[in-house]
């Protein structure tokens, strides 16, 4: 019996501008498992619709296999259904593994996958991730963000850009580094294009002025030379992405005492926690659907009240929240109103900015930006709502879901600018790889109301949660009964415990400010010229004040929660 599925001839498709598909050819057979890559906007989508066959294609030949069983998954979550109570009432992220199952569960012959982890907790990544590793005759083709899914289940890699389709036998790693270096030839090619272009320029201006009797070849030449640039499509431009960090509040951002809280008089959602955010943190929140990391995040951030206990907010705490719901985009407005309501301009940084320079760099054509938000794409709406988030200047930032329909080059600049961010980071986000590269601890929410903290990321988590699980297997010997004995009260602090404690915060202060100047003036070269001596000397000092500022920083926590710890 064959192996083939299905294939596409030079099929090529526009809608009104240069083509998303231009004489795009594929083969798929039998047990094929590929990640279709490339930037928002390149026309992924429309391809899988193709494939499909939800789209009718401008030219080109398309032919399917016998009684072939396709399926495809839409990275929308659907509203409710028809007489389907029990769908319904599910969350987002439980409608998505749902409708995956059933997908699933069908045993297509060919199955499309539009970025399926979505909205998915990272026990239904796991799950997903395994059952399509163990599939031998049904083809998959995914499109996705999440870069750990991508490396783990693909085995090719499908690449369109500027509407070719490329087939690379490779994983993925492998494909981002030959990648890179065939957009590097490519940009060297038409470097060396650009100057033989300039310089036909001028040797026929010079003609013309010299009214001398011109080589026709070499005419004939740069006109083919000028077609030539003028039919060629340039990558995407890159976003710009700047977080506006506002002025450092103080070193506690967020106390939470004893906070638990319920819906409805109902189970816990959560119980007794309590913990302190110091500013500079980086927390990631982690549990499975439904656990309640929104009504987590909700809680620090004051949008819902505690049952019990309470949330104190630092002092000079400025607040920017990233809705995963993108509630605040009101999709009958423009791009631009959205924005920038019916001004011209926004405040970046301080500075007025033409609405259409700022949303330039956030890869938004001035055609875009008169766009309504209704008719953008995925990964446009997230990008509008990063635009959003960035002209309010904030010290504590707080994100939900942020990575969801971005592609992967502009997930990977907000991680480069999140990490250089000096504020306080909340985040909610399912992608691995993200938790690994951004945060430095994670709060997670691991049943019947407990939240635990674990310094690192989502793979520390994992490791941390594996030798914790450990440990009561351990424990086999019956223990003998003890008689009860009164523990040491805690201790309040001292006279001068508590000086020192007053006086951290301003020594912290003073010394961010130093390591600040340092790391300026050894960042700018020309001190190592100008004055060796001091540059020798500042160079010595860096990873003294750090240690410094570190152990300021933890016996400033010692000695807060010390002085929150009530006696017995």
């Amino acid at each position: 019996m064959s192996d083939f599925l299905m294939s596409l001839k030079d099929v090529s498709l526009a809608f009104g501008g240069p083509p998303v598909l231009d004489k795009v050819s594929l083969s798929i057979s039998k047990g094929l498992r590929a990640a279709l890559t490339g930037r928002n906007g390149e026309g992924k989508s429309t391809l899988m619709k193709v494939i499909a066959g939800m789209l009718e294609p401008d030219g080109g030949e398309i032919v399917r296999a016998p009684n072939l069983k396709t399926i495809y998954v839409s990275q929308e979550v659907p509203h409710d259904r028809e007489g389907d109570d029990a769908f319904n009432a599910l969350s987002g992220g439980r409608r998505r593994r749902k409708i995956l199952e059933e997908a699933l569960l069908a045993r297509p012959d060919l199955l499309l996958l539009d970025e399926p982890t979505n909205h998915l907790d990272m026990e239904a990544i796991d799950w997903l991730e395994g059952f399509i590793k163990r599939q031998r005759e049904m083809a998959v083709l995914i499109v996705t963000h999440d870069r750990r899914f991508l490396k783990r289940v693909a085995t090719k890699i499908l690449d369109l850009d500027r509407g070719e389709l490329s087939g690379w036998e490779c994983d993925y790693p492998t494909f981002v580094r030959r990648k890179a270096e065939l957009l590097a030839d490519e940009a060297v090619y038409w470097e060396r294009k650009s100057k033989k272009l300039a310089q036909e320029e001028a040797w026929i201006r010079r003609g013309v002025k010299a009214r001398t009797t011109r080589n026709e070849g070499r005419v004939a030449a740069l006109m083919k030379l000028r077609e030539e640039f003028a039919a060629r499509r340039k990558t995407a431009g890159t976003a710009s992405i700047k977080l506006d960090t506002a002025a450092p509040g103080g070193v506690s951002v967020l106390k939470v005492k004893d906070v638990s809280f319920a819906y409805d008089g109902g189970r816990p959602v959560i119980s007794n926690f309590t913990t302190t955010v110091l500013r500079g943190e980086r927390i990631g929140i982690l549990g499975p659907n439904g656990a309640g990391k929104t009504t987590l995040l909700n809680l620090l951030t004051g949008r819902l009240a505690p049952t019990s206990g309470e949330v104190v907010r630092g002092t000079n705490v400025e607040m920017s929240f990233f809705d995963q719901l993108r509630s605040e985009m009101k999709p009958e407005l423009t791009v631009g109103e959205n924005i920038a309501s019916d001004r011209d301009e926004v405040i970046v940084g301080g500075v007025k900015k033409h609405v259409y320079s700022y949303l330039a760099d956030f890869l938004f054509t001035p055609e875009r930006v008169r766009t309504p938000v209704k008719a953008l794409s995925g990964g446009e709406r997230a990008r509008l709502m990063l635009a959003k988030l960035f002209l309010k200047p904030a010290n504590l930032l707080v994100m939900d879901e942020p990575t969801n329909d971005l592609d992967i080059e502009t997930l990977e600049l907000l991680e480069e600018q999140l990490l250089a961010y000096t504020g306080t980071l909340l985040l909610v986000s399912h992608d691995r790889e993200f938790l690994d590269n951004v945060v430095t601890s994670t709060f997670v929410l691991e049943g019947d109301g407990e939240v635990r903290s674990y310094p690192g990321g989502y793979a520390d988590y994992v490791a941390q949660r594996g030798r914790r699980e450990e440990k009561p297997a351990q424990a086999a010997a019956p223990v003998q009964p003890k008689v009860a004995t009164p523990q040491p009260q805690s201790k309040k602090l001292s006279y001068k415990e508590q000086r020192e404690l007053d006086a951290l915060p301003e020594r912290i202060d003073s010394l961010e400010k130093e390591l600040a100047s340092i790391r300026e003036a050894l960042a700018d070269g020309t001190i190592y010229r100008s004055d060796p001596a001091k540059a020798q000397s500042l160079t010595e000092r860096l990873p003294l004040a750090e240690a410094e500022l570190e152990a300021a920083v933890e016996r400033w926590a010692e000695l807060e929660e010390r002085s929150q710890t009530r006696t017995l």
